[in-house]
């Protein structure tokens, strides 16, 4: 009996014991232990059921490493099965995965349930997601066969709008929300999306009409107003659009945050008095928030007020619109030909705000870059850290221009600093680590292999850090435990730097069509593309060959 095979139908008593275990492992709290034991029984009986139990015990106890494993594990189980794909779905995009949070998704709906691929397409959007390779896998699936049929399909071709709207191909997402139009006509999302691209495409008019429309659906939905406020403004219609923000602030009870995002939108249109009206109610107050100082110093300076708008702009105290204001402000002298005094503001509001040094410093440094007075600027940099010789971020500042300038000797030293204070700076020892592997110095490879590999430790969700990993492997002559990394990597930040190392590694692994397709993706993506020109020097027949 002890070289017997194991039981997988019905239960033996190693079976039993396990189940036993998760379950009063469940019952007392200790939901890892149990989504560990229901986990193993799912992967030992093949039955959906226990990798179900094993994904809610682990959600319970927030274990994410098990949430994902079951839930994979459940999936594989009952692929026609929503629940696990959506939760892969949402793991993806949490870590920023979102060509494989858009595979599940689709998934989801060639099973015929909801893929939430609108609202995936509208957080790609803000986030500025690989959109380019978003829209070539909804454009895959929209080719498919019977992809029309499928329940949520409309759901489907509102996201690819979407993205190709972002994208600029305003013509076929206008082709594809006509397309939804036909199918469902009700949707509020539908008019969201026309009043959008229509605003974006100049036709105000249709802009006008779509967010009416949209209101008439979803009247309580504050985006339509704004939608149709903006039309109105842009088609000049001044008073309308007035009425219209009133009555929305009417309706919000003067709501504070409404009355600032309308009078950043009247600002933004170039029509600083309905702005400054919004305003004006707040001043006075006990607490004036900081954005209504910095909208009105951007008011005033637009009225030509410099002195007055300095002011404003002073008055906004820490918080997100500190830094702002300060280099609005300081950028309006630099303007009216007054640098030195664009320079003894921001060192006395380096005084004044202590906690706000470091950015008061880099900020002074790049407008200096700005003005093309980069001794200046350097002397400033040497001058501050001299002062505050331990500052991680003015080393790393001076480290990264002396790189620019090929000091790569006083750019190890700054970068030195910064780890002898803090051993565990991802930022400074993936910079030295990916600086010496790209370098290629003699003798020096295995100690950039060890300084990512800190980098990687401190934070393994960095995709740069992923990056130079598979730049260092491929340095050290493995280009098969580099491409996984460097795919990582293109996964998460598709830009030139990243996609040049994938297709070098590629291609030295005799994949040279597919480091040729990569190749003519990024070209197609943007015209200014230097690490690739640099590549193609080195490798002339990667160049993708001239469509006919």
């Amino acid at each position: 009996m002890r070289n017997a095979p194991p039981i997988t139908r019905g239960l033996d008593a190693a079976g039993l014991s396990t189940l036993l275990g998760a379950e009063l492992a469940g019952q007392r709290g200790d939901y890892r232990y149990a989504s560990q034991g229901y986990l193993e029984a799912a992967n030992r009986y093949r039955e959906p059921a226990l990798a179900e139990r094993a994904t809610f015990a682990a959600r319970f106890g927030n274990e994410a490493s098990l949430i994902e494993a079951s839930a994979l594990r459940w999936r594989e189980l009952a692929p026609q099965a929503e629940a696990p794909n959506r939760l892969l779905a949402a793991f993806s995009l949490q870590r920023g995965d979102w060509l494989d949070s858009l595979e599940q998704r689709i998934a989801i709906v060639e099973a015929g349930g909801h893929g939430d691929v609108t609202a995936f397409a509208e957080i790609a959007v803000a986030e500025e997601a690989p959109l380019t390779l978003i829209a070539q896998q909804l454009r895959e699936h929209l080719a498919q066969p019977n992809a029309d049929q499928l329940e949520h399909h409309s759901d489907v071709l509102l996201g690819t709008a979407l993205i190709e709207a972002a994208l600029g191909d305003t013509a076929v997402a206008q082709r594809r929300l006509d397309q939804v139009a036909l199918l469902d006509p009700e949707s509020a999302a539908l008019w969201l999306a026309r009043a959008r691209l229509a605003l974006e495409t100049e036709d105000y008019s249709a802009a006008q009409r779509a967010a009416q429309q949209g209101l008439e659906l979803a009247p309580d939905d504050v985006r339509f107003i704004l939608l149709l406020a903006q039309a109105e403004i842009r088609l000049n219609n001044i008073s309308a659009a007035e009425t219209q923000t009133n009555a929305l602030l009417e309706s919000h009870g003067g709501n504070q945050d409404l009355r600032l995002s309308l009078a950043q939108l009247y600002l933004e249109e170039g029509h600083p008095e309905p702005a400054q009206r919004l305003l004006q109610p707040l001043i006075g107050q006990p607490e004036v928030p900081n954005l209504a100082y910095y909208l009105l110093g951007a008011i005033i300076q637009a009225q030509g007020d410099t002195d007055n708008a300095l002011l404003y702009y002073r008055q906004v105290n820490e918080g997100d619109e500190f830094v702002p204001a300060r280099a609005a402000a300081a950028k309006m002298l630099i303007e009216e030909g007054r640098l030195l005094d664009a320079r003894a503001f921001l060192r006395i509001e380096r005084m004044r705000f202590d906690s706000y040094f470091t950015e008061l410093v880099m900020l002074e440094v790049q407008l200096l870059d700005e003005t093309n007075q980069t001794e200046e600027a350097n002397a400033l940099l040497d001058r501050e850290i001299t002062r505050t010789p331990d500052d991680a971020s003015l080393l790393y500042m001076r480290a990264m221009r002396r790189w620019e300038a090929g000091d790569i000797a006083g750019m190890e030293a700054d970068l030195r600093q910064v780890l002898r204070t803090d051993p565990d700076n991802a930022e400074a020892l993936n910079a030295l680590g990916y600086t010496l592997a790209d370098l290629n110095l003699p003798g020096r490879l295995q100690e950039a292999f060890e300084l990512i590999e800190r980098a990687y430790e401190a934070d393994p969700d960095n995709p740069a850090v992923l990056d130079s990993m598979g730049w260092v492997y491929f340095r050290l002559g493995q280009p098969e435990e580099a491409l996984p990394w460097l795919e990582s990597a293109y996964t998460q930040i598709p830009d030139q730097e990243v996609a040049a190392h994938l297709a070098e590694v590629l291609q030295a692994l005799g994949r040279e069509e597919e480091a040729r397709r990569l190749i003519e993706q990024i070209m197609q993506r943007t015209n200014l593309h230097p690490q690739i020109d640099d590549l193609l020097k080195r490798y002339p027949e990667l160049t993708p060959q001239a469509t006919p």
